[in-house]
């Protein structure tokens, strides 16, 4: 879905958000409340420069709005493959943006992200699921790597990795499988507008994912790892 089309859809009480090399920031309206939006469209890769423009973007309303919620629409194919941006230290790019994020939460502003299109390896690890909620609609595109670069890189043979796919969320992409990991609290079918305000209103500051995914049965073991260490327990009495 086009970005604007998806803003007309959900800040039907007004938005104004630009879009400069496939870079959006601005502000919509959300249940009377001004929201701050950054994101990208285009599934455009996630260089030095977008990485550092959605940075300024979170860090400048942290400065001048102190606990306004921030929106970050999701469509990237994921980190930039460019020598040039390797020399320059992208990973510290991305980096920088996730801690920006994650300053904005500490700071008390809520984050919820949105995969509306794409949403594939660091360039969705440094932004959506930096938030307190990711969403995502039913026809996004979300993974970490495709079966068969998969399969080149782990020399398991794809025909393996579709059998394994199909029972281990882990394996297979689509937004119904991160949903089961917990990276995704729900996808949104209907009504963006009034789910954008009800998961603000229930967004919290504790992280839930690994807790859902044990839930939710595609992520059984995380939340017993953490709740062994925090306990003081060896990881295999959990």
């Amino acid at each position: 879905m086009n970005w604007n089309t998806l803003a007309t859809l959900m800040f039907p009480q007004g938005f104004e958000i630009t879009e400069r090399n496939n870079f959006l920031s601005g502000t919509a309206q959300v249940d009377g409340a001004t929201v701050a939006v950054i994101g990208t469209t285009e599934h455009t890769p996630i260089g030095i420069e977008i990485a550092l423009a959605q940075a300024q973007a979170v860090l400048k309303t942290v400065r001048e709005h102190p606990q306004r919620p921030i929106v970050i629409m999701v469509d990237t194919q994921g980190q930039r493959l460019r020598h040039r941006d390797e020399m320059l230290g992208i990973n510290s790019y991305m980096a920088h943006l996730g801690k920006c994020i994650q300053l904005a939460r500490n700071q008390g502003h809520i984050v919820i992200g949105l995969v509306y299109d794409q949403a594939l390896s660091g360039g969705f690890i440094t932004s959506g699921l930096m938030a307190d909620a990711c969403y995502a609609l039913p026809d996004a595109t979300i993974r970490v790597m495709g079966l068969p670069a998969m399969a080149r890189i782990t020399k398991v043979p794809e025909e393996l990795l579709i059998e394994l796919a199909k029972e281990n969320p882990v394996f297979a992409p689509g937004p119904e499988n991160y949903v089961r990991m917990g990276g995704l609290h729900a996808i949104w079918d209907k009504d963006y507008a009034s789910q954008l305000a009800q998961a603000i209103r229930d967004a919290g500051s504790v992280d839930q994912r690994a807790a859902l995914g044990l839930q939710r049965g595609g992520r059984k073991w995380a939340q017993r790892v953490m709740d062994a260490i925090v306990d003081g327990h060896d990881v295999a009495e959990a």
